[in-house]
């Protein structure tokens, strides 16, 4: 079975796949690929089926070399891409040869680079996934210097060198997001609702897979006092004690007691995965 040496994972590197759907009942979340137009953009064009498992890449510095010659795709995150020191082409299917050092350069626009590997990586499942809750803990440890990931069996599908819908590097200035209406939005003043849409606000240092906090004014309520659990959903944004919003991440907690104010839409939630710290984001209501 051909396996990939890591070398260096970089700040932060997991195994991402589809997730865990159709568990919050039992209290276990989706998990999953954050950005997750990348994960697909990855696994179409080395020919793997929608569900096998990439790699997610926080800000790069990541250096692997393969055991056998295997097929890659990078996408997500745009930066220096290397091979043996050569620079590749992102969002393209490149042949990876046998005892080549793979490296990621630290990334230049957006945050998550996601890797790619026809076949797969192939670690255990964990409840029908390999992905990994940070959360939770659920899924496979974070990959470490030394690791080695095997690598699934070659894939019917042949390998795609181009695709027309392949990405664009992510932005680097003002990201607008699509919202819909919160569950818990009457809890806002009319003020703090339209504010939410008419302010500039700024993605915080404090952001991981769980969830990205928003710099900004605070959104004021209109009801006080605690709100019982709920369940939550990918894009959420809860407003905490000080009126500072929070987009939940894929890694959220199944419920949460903070109030949601409004719900960053689906085809918004891959942008979220690539703030970088300091960039500006405003709202528009979804289409």
């Amino acid at each position: 079975m051909t396996a990939l040496h890591v070398r260096a994972p970089g700040a932060s590197c997991f195994v991402e796949d589809l997730g865990r759907p159709g568990l919050a009942r039992l209290g276990v979340g989706r998990s999953g690929a954050a950005d997750r137009g990348a994960l697909a953009l990855v696994n179409r064009l080395v020919g793997n089926p929608p569900e096998a498992a990439a790699l997610e890449v926080l800000l790069g510095g990541f250096r692997a070399v393969a055991d056998a010659d295997v097929w890659i795709a990078v996408a997500g995150a745009r930066g220096a891409l290397l091979v043996d020191g050569a620079e590749i082409a992102p969002a393209r299917a490149v042949l990876l040869p046998a005892g080549a050092e793979l490296e990621l350069r630290p990334a230049e626009h957006g945050l998550r680079y996601v890797l790619g590997v026809r076949g797969g990586i192939a670690v255990p499942e964990v409840l029908g996934s390999r992905s990994r809750d940070t959360l939770a803990g659920l899924g496979p440890a974070p990959v470490l210097a030394g690791d080695v990931l095997p690598v699934g069996a070659e894939p019917q599908a042949p390998v795609a060198l181009l695709d027309r819908e392949a990405a664009f590097a992510p932005a680097d200035g003002p990201v607008v997001l699509e919202l819909l209406p919160g569950p818990r939005s009457d809890w806002f003043t009319d003020a703090a609702r339209t504010l939410l849409f008419d302010a500039e606000w700024r993605a915080s240092a404090a952001a991981d897979r769980v969830g990205t906090r928003l710099d900004g004014p605070a959104l004021e309520r209109l009801v006080g006092g605690e709100l019982a659990s709920e369940g939550t959903v990918p894009g959420s944004i809860q407003v905490s004690t000080s009126g500072q919003p929070t987009i939940l991440g894929p890694d959220r907690p199944v419920t949460g007691g903070y109030p949601v104010v409004a719900i960053v839409a689906p085809a918004s939630l891959d942008a979220v995965a690539q703030l970088r710290p300091g960039q500006p984001v405003r709202f528009r209501h979804a289409r």
